[in-house]
């Protein structure tokens, strides 16, 4: 049994991802599984796939990168 099937629809509602750049970035950078295509417009992905994708995922936010020092000149191009 493959369990149940998303489509992009489903992953919007669930709160998985918002829009398609999104996720072709995620897919192409992030190791989101990349689904299957059932027809020529139409993509699912499997739930257990997305759970465990989602369950990988650091559960904190990246730290903020470092400000630059007051002050500090930057090279002249």
């Amino acid at each position: 049994m493959l369990g149940n099937q998303l489509r992009f629809r489903d992953l919007k509602d669930r709160g998985v991802v918002t829009n398609w750049v999104t996720l072709s970035n995620w897919i192409k950078n992030e190791n989101f599984p990349c689904g299957k295509l059932a027809g020529p417009n139409t993509r699912l992905w499997n739930e257990s796939d997305v759970a465990a994708w989602l369950a990988s995922r650091p559960s904190e936010p990246k730290p903020s990168p470092m400000k630059r020092a007051a002050g500090r000149e930057t090279e002249a191009a």
